[in-house]
């Protein structure tokens, strides 16, 4: 009798894994497309239902809104939602080069530097990475916020407002970097390198953290294994990234051939930096006030970096 009472208490945890559904919201298919290719999405102990976002602060509105459990987003639009009382943590980190994430003109554009953007008119997202890239790179030329225009939109809007004049340059990320300079010839005259700008966070809703730990924790395992893998074979991720969302798949291999993203822990030092982000917010007044960045990061997902079974 005993024996069987304890393989059904097995059989019934199996079930309560398998039961466990991770919503994650995802941009323009990123981390969808790079855990299948790297084939991670198979035999999964839980379910995961994607929601895809075009931009950070649509689906950081999601998850305030508890209807996701988790995202991937760039270090300054989380921390920009963070001062404003969304209830997330940062529980994983990746460094990639910043080339991708610049402000671009148009071809014939007669703006060829930082300073030359003064008087102009800048699209990007309110808080957005794209918003901290204009204030650092303002800064650095010795400019100051209201040298510019900014114009808040959405990426797609912003695409459109750049390709028919509406504004003069748009601060913006890889896909859409790639994308512009592929497809319309944009030039970028600014890049988010040394900035602090080369850090991305997958954040988590602070009660799924509590309830969905373990899957969570599976979750991060198997994206920093795929990274490491995406890193040799940037043509397949490319290739299953263009059949998932439908783009070209020559933009994504711009962009995953000059980001060479992976996976870095939490420590005082990336925390250290990323409150360079928190500060220069709260000196132009796009946050209330300044707060520790600490706050807004969880460590004990730091194990999940390592090569290691969690289930």
């Amino acid at each position: 009798m005993t024996r069987w009472l304890a393989i059904l208490a097995l059989l019934g945890a199996a079930s309560a894994r398998a039961a466990v559904t991770l919503r994650i919201g995802d941009q323009k298919g990123g981390n969808q497309s790079l855990l299948q290719a790297a084939g991670e999405l198979k035999n999964l102990p839980y379910q995961i239902e994607w929601s895809e976002f075009p931009a950070a602060a649509p689906l950081l509105e999601a998850l305030n809104a508890g209807a996701i459990d988790a995202g991937y987003v760039g270090n300054a639009p989380f921390l920009f939602a963070y001062a404003s009382g969304v209830p997330a943590r940062v529980i994983s980190v990746v460094r990639q080069n910043s080339d991708g994430l610049a402000i671009v003109v148009p071809a014939k554009s007669p703006i060829q530097t930082a300073r030359d953007l003064k008087g102009r008119r800048i699209g990007t997202g309110r808080g957005s990475i794209g918003h901290y890239l204009v204030l650092a790179t303002l800064e650095k030329a010795g400019l100051r916020p209201d040298d510019v225009h900014l114009v808040f939109l959405g990426p797609i809007d912003a695409r459109t407002a750049l390709s028919s004049g509406a504004i003069d340059a748009w601060a913006t990320w890889d896909p859409y970097t790639s994308l512009m300079e592929l497809a319309e010839g944009a030039r970028r005259v600014a890049t988010g390198n040394g900035l602090s700008a080369d850090k991305s966070y997958l954040v988590a809703g602070v009660s799924a953290i509590q309830q969905k730990r373990e899957a969570l924790s599976d979750f991060v395992l198997r994206l920093n294994r795929a990274r490491q893998w995406a890193l040799q074979h940037t043509d397949q991720y490319a290739n299953t990234w263009a059949k998932v969302t439908g783009n070209p798949e020559a933009v994504a291999k711009r962009w995953f051939a000059r980001a060479q993203i992976r996976g870095i822990a939490i420590d005082d030092a990336l925390i250290a930096d990323q409150q360079s982000i928190v500060d220069l917010y709260s000196r132009n007044g796009v946050i209330r006030a300044r707060f520790r960045a600490s706050e807004a990061f969880d460590r004990s997902f730091n194990s999940a970096v390592v090569e290691r079974e969690v289930w």
